[in-house]
């Protein structure tokens, strides 16, 4: 596996995207934060830069990504909040130095610090979280159709109907299955036609 951007999911919604830094959850499992390294670079293309992280830093991370998953999960099914990953997602909200800046543009964008903590990044992500846990912006938090997927994603589409995490990925992988499954031909079919060249042909 390269160690580039495409390695990563990356949607317009950052808590759910970083849940997406470990794919595949009901299938052979792809850990896309493997190193600090690679957490550093994950931040960075969303926006969250910081200069250094710790192995324990990264392991409050991923403690965090599977908090938020778990969290989305059961908002997903209808089931309570797990204490535990609420607890966590609060942790991490409180631990950081960040607040919103609103830019020349109109934009708005997280300033951490300084200086710049993965705490600080990761009270960014938790505070993303809660504002979708708690119903507070459009959408609804679905679970995605694929079965060696089955991550959380925030629906916004206007039906609300979404079925796939990823429409590039997960989506497109169960499209082709679906047509090769339909395409492919039945043993019986292929029995009968055998049968038939048998009695056709010269005896």
């Amino acid at each position: 596996m390269s160690e580039g951007r495409l390695d990563f999911r990356l949607g317009a919604i950052l808590a759910t995207s970083f849940t997406g830094t470990l794919s595949e959850r009901q299938g052979d499992r792809i850990e896309r934060i493997r190193t600090p390294d690679r957490l550093l670079a994950w931040l960075s293309i969303s926006g969250l830069d910081v200069e250094t992280c710790t192995d324990d830093e990264l392991d409050l991370a991923r403690e965090l990504r599977e908090a938020i998953h778990l969290a989305a999960t059961a908002t997903a099914l209808g089931d309570p909040l797990p204490a535990s990953a609420l607890a966590t997602i609060n942790d991490r909200s409180r631990s950081g130095r960040a607040a919103p800046v609103l830019l020349e543009s109109g934009e708005r964008r997280w300033e951490l610090g300084p200086p710049p903590t993965v705490a600080d990044a990761l009270s960014v992500i938790a505070a993303d979280a809660i504002s979708i846990l708690s119903g507070e912006r459009g959408g609804r938090l679905a679970l995605c159709a694929s079965p060696t997927c089955r991550a959380a994603f925030f629906d916004t589409s206007r039906s609300r109907s979404r079925r796939w995490c990823d429409m590039n990925t997960c989506g497109n992988r169960e499209k082709k299955a679906r047509f090769k499954a339909r395409h492919r031909p039945s043993s019986g079919a292929g029995t009968a036609a055998s049968g038939a060249d048998t009695v056709a042909g010269p005896r």
